[in-house]
């Protein structure tokens, strides 16, 4: 079992635990088998807490296994229904940063496209006009850093669907760096894409106290690294 570095734990009490996810981290099970997020959390607890027993994690969310950042996970069953609520809700806020190729044009820009799924593909589709079965999606970005041959953006995600960002992005011809799936020029070396979930902010569940919580982005990678001396 792989352990839980306790640096990437953002935050924790008796009704959470959020951590900072690696690029590749499944947070739900997939065909490949591989161990899941949340049963590396699980372990962490039962060492931590000396728990005996079974331990108790609900996924709230979930992010893309090649997205890195922040993702909440209750410990308790009330917890959970009440985070699954605030999700469904829109009660919550959730700030994305995004490596996109190419210089973007425009500082700041609110995005609608119908979002049509193909689930052989695992891929959204995103169109300018409603088509069968598609779902609208709306996002806005704001430009906060330009390198050499990227821009950095930071996004607001209005709705929440599949592949949203990935799929919107690419729209307007600004694929995520690294992603292959959405027409990008080359994959990343690790297989990650340059999307992190960089805040994420509620009213806690239990507490009813404002939660913030900052997920550092990826130490080892060059392009967050001279993001980050940067910003």
């Amino acid at each position: 079992m792989n352990k839980l570095d306790p640096q990437r734990i953002l935050f924790e009490d008796n009704h959470l635990i959020a951590v900072n996810k690696n690029s590749g981290d499944l947070v739900q099970g997939d065909k490949t088998g591989d161990v899941i997020l949340p049963d590396i959390i699980k372990d962490y607890i039962a060492v931590k807490y000396d728990k005996p027993g079974a331990v108790y994690l609900g996924v709230t969310h979930r992010l893309d296994r090649p997205t890195s950042g922040a993702v909440i996970f209750a410990r308790t069953s009330k917890a959970l229904t009440r985070m699954n609520k605030l999700f469904a809700d829109h009660d919550t806020k959730k700030i994305y940063w995004a490596v996109v190729e190419g210089h973007v044009s425009q500082e700041r820009q609110s995005l609608t496209h119908y979002l049509l799924r193909n689930p052989k593909q695992n891929k959204s589709y995103a169109h300018d006009h409603e088509v069968p079965n598609s779902k609208k999606a709306t996002l806005h970005y704001k430009l906060l850093h330009r390198l050499d041959n990227y821009s950095l953006l930071e996004v607001n995600l209005e709705t929440g669907r599949h592949h949203q960002i990935r799929s919107q992005l690419s729209k307007i011809g600004h694929v995520i760096k690294g992603d292959l799936k959405y027409g990008a020029r080359r994959s990343n070396k690790d297989g990650s894409i340059h999307l992190h979930a960089r805040f994420l902010s509620f009213i806690h569940p239990v507490r009813k106290e404002p939660v913030h919580i900052t997920a550092p982005v990826p130490s080892h990678d060059p392009i967050w690294k001279a993001i980050e001396k940067n910003l």
